[in-house]
């Protein structure tokens, strides 16, 4: 049974108050323990990881520590970051995050009308007043539908109970062959992903005592490194950082020696984007044993939700999380907080794996971890007391300076040999 008062205390310190509820408004508490459902992952990572590894942190702070970088704060149907709107259309709501420069590009197409091909990203008030009015005399579905098929972050907006049952949010894709358990032996990590929940994963192994090797594209960087330096440097400080043209044959040939060389790989791609590098996670985890692969996506590596976008806002509107408010309409809860709850998860499934010595192939969806909390941890009670909502905060000493793009490329090739 969840203690209503602990989680509410938990929800109002960590400054997750601060970021739910009306724009104008008092701070809203949701109806599901996210706050306690993260301190409650990272306190059992910390079980797995060195003394005092993680012991200048908490897990509700982590999910509350983009918007304490940037300063965000609650915006009811906006979400904190303003990427990511709640619409309503015919037949239910959905939630567009159309935070690229490509997205507003593809406005006109998306909704038929030549005349929002004027707006460009970052999207003001008076794009969305626009967009808002044209989902509104749409069909919601078919709206999503569309969306979807343009690779934009669309998503329906359902009260959790209608909302259609996912895959658990964390599950093992592929098993390889076993390694005898190694409680103590330090995973070489590489990490391909970008923006939150997989930096976040990776970073959190790196304070567990592992060697973390971040691998970005030349031609196409981290996005987060044009965001945020403070909050950048959280993710990313400590990682020695690698850059490869994925488009020359000669670096797809280093990225797959790199590759062959880990234990731990981090990515947060679209399956058919690394098939298209020569890059197979299920034969990369069957061909040595011990191997952990974690998979970041949206709604899974498989069909129909592998190919489409999605980012921790509109994802956890996908699973419910926008009507757990005692509000009578949906709100964002929380600063897209599926990213650092998949992360968090993440890195707490591969640190088990690796400790085991089991292979295998974890298939992370951010909807996904989004809807396993809200089932597994609903309050039934409220808050006796109204609790002053805080601003988020950072813990700990401020990290050190993220690596240059590139900065250790050719160190850590001849380190570790490839050519």
């Amino acid at each position: 049974m969840i203690d209503a008062e602990h989680a509410a205390r938990r929800w109002a310190e960590s400054g997750l108050a601060w970021l739910t509820g009306p724009a104008n408004g008092a701070a809203v508490f949701p109806t599901v323990a996210l706050a306690l459902v993260a301190d409650a992952a990272l306190a059992e990572l910390a079980a797995l990881a060195p003394r005092g590894a993680f012991a200048e942190l908490r897990g509700a702070e982590l999910l509350a520590e983009r918007a304490a970088c940037y300063g965000f704060a609650r915006r009811g149907r906006s979400a904190p970051g303003g990427a990511c709107r709640l619409l309503e259309a015919r037949g239910g709501w959905l939630a567009a995050n159309l935070p690229r420069d490509d997205d507003a590009r593809s406005l006109a197409a998306w909704l038929a009308d030549d005349a929002l091909a004027r707006f460009a990203a970052p999207l003001g008030d008076d794009a969305w007043a626009e967009v808002a009015a044209r989902v509104r005399a749409r069909e919601r579905d078919a709206c999503v539908e569309r969306a979807r098929w343009l690779g934009l972050a669309v998503a329906p907006a359902d009260p959790a109970c209608e909302a259609p049952a996912p895959a658990s949010g964390i599950r093992i894709a592929t098993r390889g062959p076993s390694a005898p358990p190694r409680p103590a032996a330090a995973p070489l990590v590489v990490d391909l992903s970008a923006l939150w929940a997989g930096p976040l994963a990776a970073r959190l192994l790196r304070s567990a005592g592992g060697l973390v090797v971040k691998v970005e594209a030349t031609r196409r960087p981290d996005g987060a490194r044009r965001g945020n330096a403070a909050f950048f440097d959280r993710l990313n400080a400590g990682k020695a950082s690698v850059a490869l043209d994925f488009a020359a044959p000669d670096d797809r040939a280093r990225l797959l020696a790199l590759l062959e060389r880990a234990d731990v790989v981090i990515e947060s791609a679209r399956p058919r984007a690394l098939r298209q590098l020569g890059v197979d996670a299920d034969a990369w985890v069957r061909a040595r044993p011990g191997r952990v692969w974690l998979s970041i996506t949206g709604y899974g590596r498989s069909a129909p939700g592998e190919d489409w976008v999605a980012f921790g806002d509109d994802a956890a509107a996908a699973a419910g999380l926008c009507w757990c408010v005692p509000h009578g309409a949906p709100l964002f809860v929380g600063d897209a907080i599926a990213d650092p709850l998949a992360g968090l998860h993440g890195a707490l499934a591969v640190q088990r794996c690796w400790r085991r010595g089991e292979g295998a192939l974890l298939d992370v969806a951010l909807s996904a971890v989004v809807a396993d909390a809200i089932a597994d941890a609903p309050i039934e009670d409220e808050p006796s007391a109204p609790l002053a909502a805080q601003p988020p905060r950072l813990l700990g000493a401020p990290p050190e300076c993220a690596r240059e793009l590139g900065a250790d490329t050719r160190t850590v090739l001849d380190e570790l040999g490839v050519a």
